[in-house]
């Protein structure tokens, strides 16, 4: 899995933009289903939103979010676009907790802030919201992504090679120490040799044609 390279199924428009750039509002709802969206935990959440420099959301955005996101797939108990953005949290969950690892310093504080939100017990959206528990999650997954997209592609290209190198050696992942440094030389030399072969790849065994013979009998 490439970070950088996964494309998100978006989110619902009604998140893609602060209240004052939508002019003409729907009705101003303030349930998500039967579950009312209550102002302290929205509060609360608009200042994690802030720490990433996200644009605080109010509660008939997440009340019409949630609603085109209950209609979206009846079948599937977890939308695609929320699924996915689980999976990437858990994935920074594994980079921060790996001690194997030493994340980039620009990338500890907002990978904090959304570990800490997803696996705390101060939810905006009720656990017990059928289908869109996960919202507040994956809004908050999204807004520390810019921060957050390129460290996370080479923690999971780390964790490719490691396993690589164990194979190699015969062991076990956790039998051998292999860190940042050790990841960026593996890198080099597995880009050196992707090189090498699309350079053989692209050449021929045989020998390069000689000048045309002309013989005059």
């Amino acid at each position: 899995m490439n970070a950088q390279l996964v494309i998100l199924p978006p989110l619902p428009a009604a998140l893609q933009s602060p209240v004052w750039a939508a002019p003409h509002r729907p009705a101003r709802r303030r349930f998500i289903g039967h579950f009312p969206i209550r102002a302290e935990a929205l509060a609360r959440f608009n200042r994690l939103l802030a720490r990433l420099q996200h644009f605080p959301l109010d509660r008939d955005q997440l009340a019409t979010a949630s609603r085109e996101l209950a209609g979206r797939s009846p079948g599937n108990p977890c939308p695609a676009s929320i699924a996915q953005r689980l999976r990437l949290a858990g994935a920074v969950e594994r980079m921060l907790h790996d001690a194997t690892w030493q994340p980039a310093s620009e990338a500890i504080a907002p990978a904090r802030v959304v570990v800490d939100y997803v696996r705390g017990a101060h939810e905006l959206i009720p656990e017990q919201a059928p289908r869109v528990n996960h919202l507040d999650d994956a809004i908050l997954l999204d807004a520390a992504w810019p921060k957050l997209a390129g460290e996370v592609d080479s923690y999971l290209d780390y964790c490719r090679l490691r396993k690589i190198e164990a194979r190699l050696r015969g062991c076990a992942v956790g039998d051998f120490s292999f860190s940042r440094k050790d990841w960026e030389q593996a890198r080099c030399a597995e880009a050196g040799l992707l090189a090498h072969c699309r350079r053989v790849g692209a050449s021929s065994y045989l020998p390069e044609p000689g000048p045309a013979c002309f013989r005059v009998y």
